[in-house]
């Protein structure tokens, strides 16, 4: 009998440790990690299908000026803000009733509610084995256009952005990695705008006087998209 409960007990502390190692081998993730997304092909003129309907891509410049004239109406006068540049006394306070007025002048514009896509670039950077993933490098993108420049900025962007490709493309990927070429992605992200500070003008830090425009997105769905993908 005794030997009986014994064998039981092995037993069950067998299963207790296996139980145990396989709770350990799972990769821990917070909530606010959504893990490794996948890794799309579309083209950018058809990213409508990764969108529910609705939603209005704002990728090109042509749609970009679009949305911002039914916004806003006519672009700034970026020359009498300016002025004589950051050495100019009156400069930060004209550049603050610029957004100040124009904060104002957009109030209950339905465009407020628009579900809007933009686009970053990213960069595959490297194969993460313990997440069987490649992390992804974001950065913003920035268009020209009459306005001005225009760079989308989400409110909160994903951290340790990884995507998973099927294995076509991840021994694409792996190749081009190992000749060290590199594997651009877009980064595509759509959302609404935020309605206390939904666009903020400034001026580039890179170019002397040009306008810069920031439309503030809630973001609520990202797709990562092969720029190039392997024919």
């Amino acid at each position: 009998m005794e030997k009986g409960v014994e064998f039981v007990n092995t037993l069950l502390a067998s299963f207790l440790l296996l139980g145990t190692v396989f709770l350990l081998s799972v990769p821990a993730r917070s909530d606010d990690d959504p893990g490794p997304r996948p890794l799309r092909t579309s083209s950018l003129l058809q990213l409508d299908q990764l969108f529910s309907s609705g939603t209005h891509l704002l990728v090109t410049q042509g749609a970009i000026e679009s949305f911002l004239a039914a916004m806003e109406g006519t672009p700034p006068d970026w020359a009498t803000v300016y002025g004589h540049g950051h050495h100019d006394p009156d400069h930060d306070d004209r550049l603050f009733n610029l957004n100040r007025e124009r904060d104002a002048a957009r109030e209950g514009n339905p465009i407020l509610t628009w579900r809007i896509a933009f686009v970053w670039t990213g960069e595959v950077s490297h194969f993460d084995a313990d997440t069987q993933s490649y992390s992804v490098a974001v950065g913003p993108e920035l268009t020209p256009t009459s306005w001005g420049l225009v760079r989308f900025k989400p409110e909160e962007f994903p951290s340790n952005l990884r995507v998973r490709p099927d294995k076509h493309l991840a021994d694409w990927i792996d190749g081009s990695l190992r000749r060290h070429e590199s594997v651009q992605v877009s980064i595509i992200m759509a959302g609404t705008l935020i309605p206390t500070e939904s666009i903020i003008y400034d001026f580039s830090h890179d170019a002397e006087g040009v306008g810069l425009i920031m439309p503030v997105v809630k973001v609520e769905q990202v797709e990562v998209v092969l720029v190039k993908p392997h024919a």
